[in-house]
């Protein structure tokens, strides 16, 4: 692959996933997810999780704008959550990602080769998205360790890192359900005998 497709490809300049990536979304579009006989179980299971870490990170930056906004009558209240929603949203994606990258990918590539780049961006993005969930508990642990003074000035960068790491969870989130759905909804069969 030449340096500028593969360029393209890296979570922070990627747009979407190639069109040659999205040929079982275009059999499987997502208005018609739920309909399908296999959505159930595995399906709805995994998009809970990706729900999941999207809700963490929405109510993480709530209490973090929060504190970087002086409410001081809710500072305890904030700075409990954002320690708690930090080791969660770190712990539960770096698992997610793990049985991602050991279990669910290599079976799924396997039963769908044509897609195997596909998985191989994804697994890209994971490496990235690691250094980024590094970045976010350390802004997270300057906001839990910070003098009351300046309080509101780490907070405000933890929002600013949060507010970056939501485009790239979400760009990363979208394209994988675009990938991944797809192969189960063909495959839900092939999947039931063991775990993904």
């Amino acid at each position: 692959m030449c340096s500028s497709m593969k360029d393209t490809m890296t979570l922070d300049r990627r747009s979407g996933l190639p069109d040659a990536l999205k040929v079982l979304l275009d059999e499987h579009p997502r208005d018609l997810w739920e309909s399908d006989a296999n959505f159930d179980g595995l399906t709805r299971f995994w998009l809970s999780r990706h729900m999941l870490f999207r809700d963490l990170l929405a109510r993480m930056t709530e209490d973090a704008a929060a504190l970087a906004d002086q409410r001081t009558e809710a500072a305890p209240r904030n700075l409990g959550f954002v320690g708690r929603l930090g080791q969660a949203l770190v712990t539960e994606l770096h698992g997610h990602h793990r049985i991602e990258d050991l279990h669910y990918f290599p079976r799924l590539a396997g039963l769908e080769p044509r897609l195997e780049r596909g998985f191989d961006i994804l697994d890209a993005d994971h490496q990235a998205l690691d250094g980024q969930l590094h970045e976010l508990a350390t802004a997270t642990n300057r906001v839990l360790r910070a003098e009351p003074i300046a309080l509101a000035g780490k907070a405000a960068a933890l929002h600013d890192n949060l507010t970056g790491f939501a485009g790239f969870l979400d760009r990363h989130l979208i394209d994988e359900e675009d990938l991944v759905v797809p192969v189960i909804l063909t495959h839900g069969a092939a999947l039931e005998g063991g775990p993904v």
